[in-house]
């Protein structure tokens, strides 16, 4: 197994400034860095990245990370070169100019980290340039992907096998929140382990109270948790208007709230994480695409107001409440036609295979790709402007999209940041003849040919506040004019945004070639339908300890009762009213007795108390009682008698 040796504690101590490891952190980083294939299972917040982190930096050579969230990629980076850790990503949307600077340097050794989104890993670049690295081990995190039977099957992630094979002799670390026995086997053999080994941390939470409400007044329930639990919060809601609406109820009751979904501009959306992460906004009211990577270790409530459509979506997001390990609350808000809506939302997630085809097509047109064309390629995808002009439900197209993706034809990636580019689409001569006729244009072309080289080839990142302090101009001019030299059609130019990325897997096919296998289909369907019914007997159970219900859906052999949750208290508080009302009955039964032994005569006290099986204690509390209520009286001789 290895132990952990020193030095990666000395690592731990030096970067992150902790001075040992949590729960099975250490198991996993010796296994890893023996040599030893290894499937880690660690809840959300279990502290998953120390345990690539830390043995990568020991490691000879670069640690390679599959990872699918874009964003959460960005983070890491940022926060390891924060801590003087070289760490790089690449991902979809970047040029290639940008990968390839990032290859070498993962070559030349520069680099211990480096991110790699799925669907980059099957790219001729890519695997051009892995020839010639050092790897010291791969890390597959959100590994639940590569599994048909995971919740959110990625093919992208097949391919990762094929890395195997290019780095025979590499370890691999597979890394995941949420794996059913089913899906750890399918995980380890996608991944060809040379022996299955799994590291399991416990998925219980001591420290959280699982509750369940079913109530036709979901406000006035969720009043009462925030009402009554000190501290911040979030509220996961299934809309975006459902957000708008539950924080504008908070916020009319004097609580400080902030809605948070998908719709909002960037700024907007990274600017109320900071005042809730600060603490300034006491609850989040948000859809599910709040929480990914945030750091927040206070939580205090996380309340679902719409019912999750897995146990595994429900366990990460609940999971976000009370990572400080103080007491905290899980509560989950149902009504009586709960099940019935998201049975209807269930049929609209699975579109008929005639409509899928037609959205891939409508998806190519919209992106202008033709047939044979796009293949490894990224487009960035507005998916709210394309199905305005489409006329579709965008939860229809985000299933279609989820299925293609699921059968290898195109991926989305989650949103993100993306810089200006142009590209000049007219040659140095033709230039050189618009450059005599206008002066403005003319200073202005003459500062971007000298800020930015190979603009002549491919689309450059350009920097429009680096462009206004070269030129002169105002940012605001600088924008203009780039807009003027496209519409002069001397440059292609694509405005800073953000949004998602589309990656082609594969060239466009002809409708007829699409082909989207019925079996995968429908056995996914299924899949959906019996991960929602684990839900919904959750939500419907009054018996069973709520996390020992969680615990064993994941795997745990007998998990013991939490003591916490809504029904461990209930039964607790069952217990007592039980042995109360046991405990009444016997002073009762033994009131009768003590007054019907006195009717035969007067007794000494001692002696009376000695004579019943409640013992002295028990016969001398009733007896004192007795005499309170004036039913016993004291004669002179000491002895007890009825009044």
């Amino acid at each position: 197994m290895g132990n952990v040796s020193d030095k990666y504690v000395s690592i731990l101590r030096q970067y992150w400034g902790h001075s040992d490891f949590r729960g099975i952190q250490r198991d996993i980083i010796g296994s890893i860095g023996s040599g030893h294939d290894t499937l880690g299972l660690m809840p959300t917040g279990g502290g998953k990245s120390i345990t690539f982190q830390v043995p990568a930096l020991v490691a000879e050579g670069v640690c390679i990370v599959i990872t699918p969230l874009i964003a959460l990629m960005k983070d890491q980076v940022y926060n390891l070169r924060r801590r003087g850790i070289m760490a790089a990503a690449i991902y979809s949307g970047m040029t290639r100019r940008e990968i390839l600077h990032t290859l070498e340097n993962c070559i030349l050794g520069s680099t211990k980290i480096l991110y790699v989104s799925p669907e980059r890993i099957a790219s001729e670049l890519f695997k051009t340039k892995l020839r010639h690295m050092r790897v010291s081990f791969i890390t597959v995190d959100e590994a639940h992907c590569i599994s048909q039977w995971g919740y959110d099957f990625r093919p992208s992630y097949l391919r990762i096998a094929e890395l195997r094979e290019k780095l025979p002799g590499v370890p691999v670390l597979a890394l995941t929140a949420s794996a059913t026995k089913l899906v750890a086997e399918d995980i380890m053999r996608h991944l060809r382990f040379a022996e299955p080994h799994i590291l399991r941390s416990s998925f219980a939470r001591p420290n959280l109270s699982y509750s369940v409400r079913r109530t036709d007044d979901k406000n006035g329930q969720l009043l009462r948790l925030v009402q009554n639990v000190p501290g911040s919060g979030i509220v996961y809601v299934r809309t975006r208007e459902g957000t708008e609406q539950v924080a504008d109820m908070l916020r009319r009751q004097g609580v400080t709230a902030a809605a948070y979904h998908g719709g909002m501009g960037h700024a907007e959306r990274s600017l109320r994480q900071e005042e809730w992460v600060a603490g300034r906004t006491r609850v989040m009211v948000a859809t599910n695409a709040f929480g990914m990577g945030i750091d927040k270790p206070d939580v205090r409530f996380v309340a679902h107001y719409a019912m999750c459509d897995s146990l595994e979506s429900y366990y990460q997001e609940a999971g976000r409440a009370g990572r400080d390990g103080v007491r905290s609350y899980a509560l989950l808000l149902t009504s009586p036609d709960d099940g019935g809506r998201i049975i209807k939302r269930f049929e609209q997630e699975f579109p008929p295979l005639e409509k899928i085809k037609d959205i891939y097509e409508k998806v190519c047109s919209y992106l202008q790709i033709g047939i044979g064309d796009g293949a490894e390629a990224s487009f960035l995808f507005n998916i709210h402007d394309f199905c305005a002009r489409e006329h579709l439900y965008s939860g229809t197209v985000v299933s279609a999209l989820k299925l293609l993706q699921q059968n290898g034809y195109m991926t989305l990636t989650d949103a993100q940041e993306n810089p200006a580019r142009i590209m000049f689409c007219v040659s140095r001569d033709d230039l050189y003849k618009l450059r005599v006729q206008r002066d403005e244009l003319d200073h202005f072309i003459r500062t971007l040919l000298r800020l930015y080289n190979g603009v002549f080839t491919e689309f450059r990142q350009i920097d429009e506040g680096e462009i206004a302090t070269w030129s002169g101009y105002t940012v605001q001019r600088v924008k203009e004019l780039l807009k003027r030299l496209w519409q002069l059609r001397v440059i292609r130019y694509v405005p800073s945004n953000r949004s998602p990325i589309l990656f082609m897997d594969e060239e466009r096919l002809p409708r007829a070639d699409l082909y989207i296998s019925p079996d995968t289909y429908k056995r996914r369907q299924e899949l959906m339908r019996e991960r929602f019914e684990h839900m919904l007997d959750y939500a419907a159970n009054e018996t069973r300890c709520r996390s020992a219900v969680l615990e064993a859906y994941f795997g745990e052999g007998d998990p013991a009762p939490c003591g916490v949750c809504d029904i461990c208290l209930a039964r607790r508080r069952a217990a007592k009213q039980k042995s109360a009302d046991a405990a009444g009955n016997a002073a009762e039964s033994l009131r009768k007795e003590v007054l019907e032994r006195l009717a035969q005569g007067p007794a000494d006290p001692r002696e009376l108390a000695d004579g019943f099986p409640g013992g002295v204690q028990r016969t001398g509390e009733v007896i004192r009682q007795l005499l309170d209520e004036g039913l016993l009286a004291t004669g002179k001789d000491g002895k007890i008698r009825l009044k």
